[in-house]
């Protein structure tokens, strides 16, 4: 199968996109799972329900939130551009930005259900043993965590390739910034004479979510054999 050049700029994009996207969020999504699993404080459900709502948000309403506050001429956006001369919007930070936000909720899903599966007494007997909190994070939660953060990661980095509703909102169509391949298949669809190479996207882009989602599977069968499960 021979992609153009077109073709091949948006599948390289929407990988450079999905894997920044997976990157910078993870950290924040082992943050919060911990966050919701460890922590008791007024307004959890509050905090719980806001993380997971781009899940049952339409995608174009993020991407119109995303717009507003952090557009060159957004709530928040307008000082980032002014002080620093930096703009989410209309770029492919802004892509990967949008990306990020509509894949966290399953990224801190899979790892919450994990670190709920973490025997906590095992925390408590190393603390007993004058482990420090960090140390005990480090050496016992994260690695009996293992297996969900790879399965977040895997799926957050999954759906990330095909977002499109707040990626089109909110930094637009344009070829070789933001056209990552599921707006470069909306724009072949529309075109007349087309068809081939908006099937050809087509196949790629379900190969891609396969091999994601069979490599997510076998990296948790991975993981647990390593914690002996």
């Amino acid at each position: 199968m021979i992609l153009s050049d077109p073709e091949w700029q948006a599948v390289m994009l929407s990988l450079k996109v999905s894997s920044i996207a997976v990157l910078f969020s993870l950290p924040f999504g082992i943050l919060v799972a911990w966050i919701l699993v460890r922590c008791r404080f007024p307004g959890k459900s509050v905090l719980d329900s806001i993380i997971h709502l781009p899940l049952v948000l339409p995608p174009v309403v993020v991407g119109y939130l995303l717009l507003i506050g952090l557009g060159r001429r957004g709530v928040i956006g307008q000082y980032l551009y002014d002080w620093f001369g930096f703009s989410f919007a209309f770029s492919w930070r802004g892509a990967a930005l949008a990306s990020a936000v509509i894949a966290f909720p399953l990224m801190v899903r899979a790892i919450r259900l994990a670190l709920e599966a973490v025997d906590m007494r095992l925390e408590q007997a190393a603390r007993t043993l004058g482990a420090g909190r960090w140390r005990v994070f480090f050496t016992i939660t994260l690695p009996l965590t293992l297996p969900g953060i790879i399965v977040g990661t895997v799926l957050a980095f999954a759906r990330s390739l095909g977002e499109f509703g707040a990626t089109i909102t909110f930094v637009s169509n344009i070829p070789q910034e933001t056209r990552t391949l599921p707006l470069a298949m909306f724009t072949l669809i529309e075109t007349p004479g087309a068809e081939g190479a908006a099937a050809r996207l087509c196949v790629i882009a379900i190969a891609l979510a396969l091999l994601s989602l069979m490599i997510s599977e076998w990296l948790a069968r991975w993981g647990r054999k390593r914690m002996g499960a």
